[in-house]
């Protein structure tokens, strides 16, 4: 009996959340600013601010938790957690054989490639997504001192990753943006649209952009352009890498719902924030301030690394190997080196030529 009544009051508390997001999603989706994207319906993007306004809201409750409590916490969601699992290396064997390669080959690279699928969409720019694509591999080397399963081998570090899943993901994500860019839109309303074949065809067509704006984000344009790619590829680098920790502290598998959830929600709520961050860089008259899922968005990865940066102390005791100190300083200059050469070096000979000028005015 009275294990009856505890299972009944956790059913009524697990109800009684489920209501309690339930009602904060309507009043989003009634009351929240809209996006910038109308399609499906802009009702759909104020919902998902709301997810992701609740799941920064948890990640700061998470911050103020151990990380027992937290992996505890995690069993309410599903009671299969809670258990450490063992972490997978997938640099055992490198030798280069059909056999080896063949191994190599699972689930996780459809995955790769529909990641990069999705990264190209938010982008909507090939250098940006091969830069980041490179990006992330070298940080897999130079984090697999923490993360065992970032140990790969070198072919499937720069073959299967980069130049096959990698980049079929990103070349069929540009595709279809040339496809959303050109194709023709059909601005008449569903009541207009005469017979079966053609309602159905703009019923789909709701599901695709009103309208499509292609990126230049221009790193040689101007510093403040310089400064935003660096940033965006920083932030985009803790998107990637942060579910990797998190389901690590939290011992999750990779399949989990939970991390999968994470990742298509990322996915939807960065690509009305990339759009609005690239308005407010390259359109400032029109958009005065960032959006409003850029910050939320932002704030959430951020959150991200400090729960992370948290509960990792007496986790990852390793240290850093000189190497990958080496590396890191080497990229730290030269970011710091090509504004000074690019901006910089320009910016100070215009106003030496310009003073010039001004003491052979006067001198005459």
């Amino acid at each position: 009996m009275t294990q009856d009544v505890l299972e009944e009051g956790q059913d009524k508390r697990r109800v009684g959340v489920y209501a309690a997001i339930a009602s904060f999603l309507l009043f989003s989706m009634i009351q929240f600013r809209d996006g910038p994207f109308i399609r499906p319906h802009p009702a759909f993007w104020r919902v998902m601010l709301g997810i992701n306004l609740l799941y920064e809201l948890a990640l700061v409750f998470l911050l103020f938790q151990d990380l027992g409590t937290a992996r505890n916490m995690m069993t309410l969601i599903d009671p299969n957690l809670g258990r450490p699992l063992p972490e997978k290396s997938y640099a055992e064997d490198c030798s280069l054989t059909p056999q080896t390669i063949w191994n190599a080959l699972d689930i996780f690279c459809i995955a790769h490639a529909l990641g990069w699928f999705g990264k190209a969409m938010i982008l909507r720019d090939y250098w940006f997504c091969w830069i980041l694509s490179i990006a992330f591999e070298l940080a897999e080397y130079s984090l697999q001192h923490q993360l065992p399963n970032f140990a790969e081998c070198w072919w499937d570090h720069w073959v299967l990753d980069v130049l096959i899943c990698n980049w079929l993901g990103t070349y069929l994500g540009m595709k279809t943006c040339q496809y959303l860019e050109v194709k023709p839109y059909e601005w008449r309303g569903f009541r207009q649209t005469r017979g079966i074949r053609l309602k159905a065809k703009r019923v789909l067509s709701q599901f695709s952009p009103h309208d499509f704006t292609a990126f230049k984000w221009g790193t040689a344009k101007s510093f403040t352009h310089y400064v935003t790619v660096v940033l965006l590829l920083a932030v985009f680098l803790a998107a990637e890498l942060n579910p990797f920790y998190l389901k690590s502290l939290l011992w999750m598998e990779p399949d989990h719902p939970v991390v999968i959830s994470r990742l298509a929600g990322v996915f939807l709520c960065a690509l009305p924030a990339v759009r609005e961050l690239y308005q407010y860089i390259n359109d400032p008259r029109r958009a005065v301030r960032m959006g409003q899922h850029v910050w939320l968005l932002l704030a959430t990865i951020v959150t991200e690394l400090l729960v992370i940066v948290k509960w990792s102390k007496g986790i990852f005791t390793a240290p850093a190997p000189h190497s990958v100190k080496l590396g890191w300083l080497i990229g730290a200059i030269l970011l710091i080196l090509y504004p000074v050469v690019q901006f910089g070096i320009p910016s100070a000979r215009r106003y030496i030529r310009k003073h010039q000028k001004k003491v052979k005015s006067k001198a005459l």
